[in-house]
């Protein structure tokens, strides 16, 4: 069984399959037991519910007529579907180079290296021998990142339990 029903707080319509004791309105989260929804078709054909759905948003954006038109709302997203360009495509079709696009997507900007930021202080904390915060504030600079930074990434990293702080030296546990 499927239900078209409303929310009476942000007036959206959405599909409810089954019968549930309560449901939450998707767009603002309102629970309310189902039977004090307000229920506009109930149906077991999934395609119907959406019909009935798809009629009743259009005819709220004085759309009816257009709606009309459409054979149905499977057919429609069939067509939508054909219809969409992938990223790539519409990157290159704006002239800019996708694989460049996706290099500079996985690499930090800030950093000459290449990685994060947090990958840094980790490192130096792998690389160096129970160093001090100056020794990882100092690798960390080597490799573009600012101390203020670091003094952060060492304290959550402690307060994670991820390091140890000791003497001032740190370490990894």
């Amino acid at each position: 069984m499927y239900a078209v029903v409303g929310c009476g707080e942000c007036s959206n319509l959405w599909i409810v399959e089954g019968r549930s004791e309560t449901s939450e309105c998707p767009r603002c989260g309102t629970r309310r037991a189902f039977e004090k929804r307000k229920q506009f078709v109930e149906t077991d054909d999934a395609d119907h519910a959406r019909e009935v759905r798809a009629s009743m948003l259009a005819a709220r954006q004085g759309q009816s007529d257009a709606f009309v038109d459409v054979d149905s709302v499977s057919e429609l997203e069939d067509q939508v579907e054909d219809g969409v360009i992938d990223d790539e495509a519409y990157l290159e079709g704006s002239g800019l180079d996708a694989d460049e696009i996706a290099a500079a997507g996985d690499r930090d900007p800030r950093s000459p290296s290449g990685s994060s930021r947090k990958d840094v202080v980790e490192r130096a904390l792998s690389e160096l021998d129970e160093p001090t915060e100056s020794e990882i504030v100092e690798y960390a600079d080597d490799h573009g990142v600012p101390a203020d930074y670091v003094e952060t990434a060492l304290e959550k990293l402690r307060r994670r339990g991820e390091v140890s702080e000791s003497g001032g030296r740190y370490r990894r546990l």
